[in-house]
């Protein structure tokens, strides 16, 4: 029975995430390393280039096998952890990813920001898909206060798995 494949995010050392695509390609595995379009102007004349969409990241889709053979690759820095395991991407995702590369050049990148009192959404765990009011932001969490019951419950998360409402 072969086992499932599925796609994870890898760390790459600087300016190698093209390389580790080529790498892991050679390999067989299938590697995705988003390039974005970007018009770049020289002194002399105006080009379109591709350069990584995510900085220092490439996507993997692979079995739980082929694992230590990522790690070893030249220019794999590591695997991106969620909960100390290696995250996994959806599929929806990459595909979503692909598709407005597809329909689109020059596309920005933005780390999400949160601000005190923004309505918000649970992505994952117990809480996923319950909503909140946030009340503090510290470092990489956010207190979150989820109304159930005519009580306030407020928790800590992960900025990263909150996204607004």
């Amino acid at each position: 029975m072969s086992e499932e494949k599925k796609w994870y995010a890898l760390y790459t050392r600087p300016r190698w995430e093209k390389k580790v695509n080529d790498l892991l390609t050679r390999k067989g595995m299938e590697a995705y390393c988003p390039l974005n379009r970007v018009r770049r102007r020289w002194t002399d004349r105006t080009k379109i280039v591709q350069v990584p969409l995510f900085t220092s990241y490439v996507f993997v889709n692979i079995t739980e096998e082929e694992k230590g053979e990522v790690r070893f690759t030249d220019g794999v820095v590591n695997f991106v952890c969620w909960e100390r395991k290696p995250a996994i991407i959806r599929n929806e995702e990459i595909e979503l990813i692909k598709k407005f590369l597809r329909d689109y050049e020059d596309v920005e990148v933005r780390p999400l920001s949160l601000t005190e009192g923004q309505r918000v959404r649970i992505r994952t765990g117990v809480m996923m898909n319950k909503e909140g009011v946030v009340v503090q932001i510290k470092n990489n969490r956010a207190v979150v206060v989820i109304e159930s019951l005519g009580y306030e419950l407020a928790a800590q998360f992960e900025k990263r798995n909150l996204e607004p409402v």
